[in-house]
């Protein structure tokens, strides 16, 4: 059964900020997106894990923002805005609106207290051409009913001129802000730094009020800005710099916004909005079931039905049954729920209920793709006593590989006489195949061509070899798209590695994703290896290898990849194009330890055989959920052309937020600006880093002694 989560839902609560829904006071998103009132952004911030997508017009400009909120203090996002009364330029797109992108951050320097506001520093459309490029500064404090705002703007925010730049004093420098074009941002993608702060400074600021019907809440707000500097010179009429609006909570994620802006001009947007973070289902899984008083004498089920009810009940898909001394050692991989503790207390009671009391402990040797990544050990004594005292804290200890076993004592005699010899219980050979659809988007935003897009649906299947080889395949079928518009190749002196994806859409409706023969090797208690070679992935097929150093609950871990690939014939088939190259990075993966942030740094050979950098940081939560973003830098330089550099954002979605039982598996949504060749990297179906992530140890611990009777 599939339903459909809603985020927290929460009440006004005196004096304090509400921070339980998307949209109430002081949650409302700007028309540059963002928490904001409408022209003007506020110190607020929305729920750690939080993602907005709102849509804004007010003549000339539509703006489609997204907005996301990974750290309770840093808000993040980009933008698109469509200025309705300009062109691309015929050459380039014809008659269609010009389109200009932009990237925003917002960090809070200080939380609100009970006399003291919010206050938090800002840079919006920070990177590029920086046409609405602004920096500001603002406070918010809350008072009952009421959401007070104060900032100071410069750039686009502050054009109105109110004060004089203070920063003059230290540097005359920042008296006078360069012109768009100026900044060093004129090529598109471009970071313009040399402009943060300076020029003369503008007032802004606004106040919403929380009206007695909740839905909604009405704004007014001071605008900074007196529109007689426009970018393209697309100057507007202002009759008051006062804006008034109101915004319509239609639902917790749904929320409605109109206002009087300019004292001329009309203003309608729409916001939707998820707490990633917050996601979760009401779960119809079986309980697991209760422990017996006493360990049987003797077993109650063979070995075969033993490992079935291992999976049926706990999820873990049992690969061997193993004895050595009084342990019974379970290999094999956890396929359901996402928090290993869970799983193994599931099957901790199965195997209590139902082995003979010769076996004084149960191991857990963890394992993905064919490699052994961790072995927890529970004490039978321990689950007894734990099982049947919630209070009792379960000991746990964990190591990897070859464990002091416990050898049978005299007391054991019999056990002992019956398991002798006997060291492998059960080899599980079966469940070889798997397979399964699932529905997929393609995406390219920002271009000329406007926003093209693939709907397609994915049929994936699997074939395991051995415990260490599997044969993998998918295939792509369109349900629709609209590639066809893919007109605007950019000036890039570089190979044509991704820019052929129109192509690659259009030339057929059925088209092989992937097909490939995949081995892994485990070279020592931390090393970790993989080897492929097939059709890797929509564009190329090759050959390719990757080896981790792992070392079990370190925050690093480093890797090396490399490849050699061919392009591949657009029609998806088996057909090969003339271009070939070797592509490959060394990695260094940090678990920083702080709110579950990951950093990630890959240097290497990109696919137009540039080289450089890329640098991807991502949030995790306790659900499952991960938003992200990355950014790569490669000594192309000019002739990587429009956007100068790769980036973009990721979110992960947990599929058990959306069905009401567990599922450890994830689904992606990736967004970047534009589709170059300069900055491209391989798209390598499985990643070593991914297959070991049982050696993170924090997750287990956290909420163990409620999740492993759960």
């Amino acid at each position: 059964m599939l339903l459909i989560p809603s985020a927290h839902a929460g009440l006004l609560d005196g004096e304090q900020p509400v921070e339980s829904r998307l949209s109430g006071l002081g949650h409302g998103q700007s028309d540059f997106g963002g928490v904001g009132l409408m022209q003007t952004p506020t110190a607020r911030m929305q729920r750690a894990g939080s993602l907005a997508f709102s849509y804004t017009d007010v003549s000339p400009y539509r703006r489609y923002n997204v907005s996301l909120q990974p750290l309770e203090w840093l808000e993040a996002g980009f933008r698109y805005t469509e200025v309705t009364n300009r062109l691309y330029g015929e050459a380039i797109a014809g008659d269609r609106d010009y389109l200009d992108k932009g990237v925003d951050a917002k960090i809070r320097l200080w939380e609100e207290s009970r006399y003291l506001p919010a206050i938090a520093v800002g840079l919006r459309d920070m990177g590029g051409t920086s046409l609405f490029g602004s920096e500001y500064l603002v406070a918010s404090k809350r008072w009952y009913d009421f959401d007070f705002t104060l900032g100071l703007g410069w750039g686009y925010l502050g054009a109105r001129g109110d004060l004089n730049n203070p920063l003059g004093w230290a540097s005359s420098n920042y008296n006078d802000r360069p012109g768009r074009g100026e900044t060093g941002g004129d090529q598109g993608g471009e970071f313009s730094l040399n402009s943060l702060f300076k020029g003369q400074m503008g007032i802004f600021g606004g106040v919403e009020w929380q009206t007695p019907w909740q839905p909604l809440v009405l704004m007014a707000e001071l605008d900074g800005n007196d529109y007689q500097s426009e970018p393209q010179s697309n100057d507007q009429e202002q009759d008051s710099p006062i804006n008034l609006g109101a915004r319509l909570s239609v639902t917790d994620n749904l929320t409605l916004k109109a206002g009087w802006e300019r004292g001329n001009t009309a203003m309608l947007g729409v916001t939707f909005g998820v707490d990633l973070a917050g996601l979760s289902q009401a779960k119809l899984d079986t309980p697991p079931e209760p422990l017996v008083a006493k360990a049987p004498a003797s077993n109650q089920l063979s070995w075969p039905e033993l490992s079935r009810e291992i999976q049926a009940q706990s999820g873990i898909r049992v690969d061997s049954l193993t004895r050595e001394g009084t342990a019974l050692i379970v290999s094999g991989e956890s396929t359901r729920f996402r928090s290993t503790a869970q799983a193994e207390g599931r099957a901790n009671r199965v195997l209590h209920n139902r082995v003979d009391d010769y076996f004084e402990s149960f191991h857990y040797r963890l394992r993905s793709g064919g490699l052994d990544t961790r072995e927890d050990v529970h004490a039978r004594a321990d689950i007894a006593k734990a099982g049947h005292d919630v209070r009792q804290q379960l000991r746990y200890t964990h190591s990897v590989y070859a464990l002091a076993a416990t050898e049978p004592n005299d007391s054991k005699a019999e056990g002992a006489a019956r398991y002798s010899g006997e060291k492998v219980l059960l080899e599980n050979t079966g469940d070889r195949w798997s397979a399964g659809f699932s529905p997929g988007l393609n995406q390219n935003i920002g271009g000329p061509d406007g926003y093209l897009y693939q709907g397609y649906l994915k049929g994936s299947a699997a074939w395991r070899t051995d415990r260490h080889g599997w044969l993998s395949g998918s295939a792509q079928l369109t349900l629709f798209d609209n590639f066809d518009q893919y007109e605007y190749i950019s000036d890039s002196k570089l190979q044509r590695v991704r820019s052929y994806i129109g192509r690659y859409i259009e030339e057929t409706d059925v088209g092989i994703d992937n097909l490939q023969y995949t081995r892994t090797h485990q070279f020592g208690r931390n090393w970790y290896g993989m080897a492929y070679g097939g059709i890797l992935e929509m564009m190329y097929a090759g050959v390719g290898g990757e080896v981790l150093y792992r070392p079990l609950g370190s925050p690093l871990a480093y890797g090396v990849d490399i490849n050699w690939v061919k392009q591949r014939e657009f029609d998806q088939q088996f057909g090969l194009r003339d271009y070939s190259t070797t592509t490959g990075h060394a990695s260094v993966y940090w678990d920083t330890g702080y709110k579950d942030v990951l950093a990630k740094v890959s240097l290497g050979r990109y696919l137009a055989e540039d080289i450089g950098m890329t640098f991807d940081v991502s949030r995790g939560f306790a659900n499952g959920a991960r938003m992200g973003a990355w950014a790569t830098f490669t000594d192309a330089g000019d002739d990587f052309g429009e956007g100068s550099f790769d980036k973009g954002f990721y979110i992960m979605l947990p599929l058990d937020a959306f069905f009401v039982h567990s599922s450890r598996d994830n689904i992606g949504l990736a967004w970047s600006p534009l589709t170059r060749d300069g900055g491209a990297r391989l798209n390598r179906k499985y990643s070593l880093y991914d297959m070991t992530s049982y050696r993170d140890m924090d997750e287990y611990w956290q909420g163990f002694e409620s999740k492993v009777w759960k």
